[in-house]
């Protein structure tokens, strides 16, 4: 509904999907060891969609997307590397532990930008963007699914997942995988 689908800029870019990650406390070990989360209202402006003062809503409908990509894309090749380097020095682990990479599917030259930055193979991030385009919120969970179906995440491996969106935002978290592999669950 927020696409402008008369927008060759961003209408070619955006696939639809819905995923999401439950989380629980458990005794085993694993989990988050690090994350950031930051914001830089500077550039609202690259990246929004337009809405009508909430108060006056009532019923008028929301605006459509707007993305300057130049600028989101010098945005995302900076803070990507930038954001895995923090959550791995937080968590105490170098890059070379890093098992999985699972970012945001926006822009698959990001993703390389990022490998190239921090000397880390491709085979090490997690992408589907050929499949479904950029899903948004949805990219992060989605990839993460498929990298279990896949067997490319088992238990004690460590994760980084990396987003990045309007506002402009972005986030990282680094993780020690705990649950065992799903044929081990099931007791296959």
């Amino acid at each position: 509904r927020i696409v402008d689908w008369t927008d060759r800029s961003t209408c070619i870019l955006f696939g639809d999907g819905a995923g999401a990650i439950v989380l629980q406390g458990s005794d085993q070990e694993g989990g988050v060891l690090s994350a950031v989360l930051r914001s830089d209202g500077a550039g609202h402006d690259l990246l929004s969609v337009a809405t009508p003062d909430v108060r006056e809503l009532n019923g008028r409908t929301l605006g459509k997307m707007y993305m300057h990509g130049g600028e989101v894309f010098k945005f995302a090749t900076r803070v990507v590397d930038e954001s895995i380097r923090q959550v791995t020095e937080d968590a105490g682990i170098t890059l070379s532990d890093i098992d999985l990479i699972i970012p945001h599917q926006a822009n698959y030259r990001i993703l390389q930008s990022a490998a190239r930055k921090l000397n880390i193979d491709m085979d090490k991030f997690v992408s589907n963007l050929d499949r479904y385009g950029n899903t948004s919120a949805a990219s992060i969970p989605i990839a993460m699914c498929e990298a279990i179906e896949q067997g490319r995440i088992r238990k004690d491996d460590h994760l980084v997942m990396v987003g990045f969106g309007g506002g402009l935002s972005w986030a990282a978290m680094c993780v020690r995988w705990g649950i065992p592999e799903p044929s081990q669950l099931q007791g296959n």
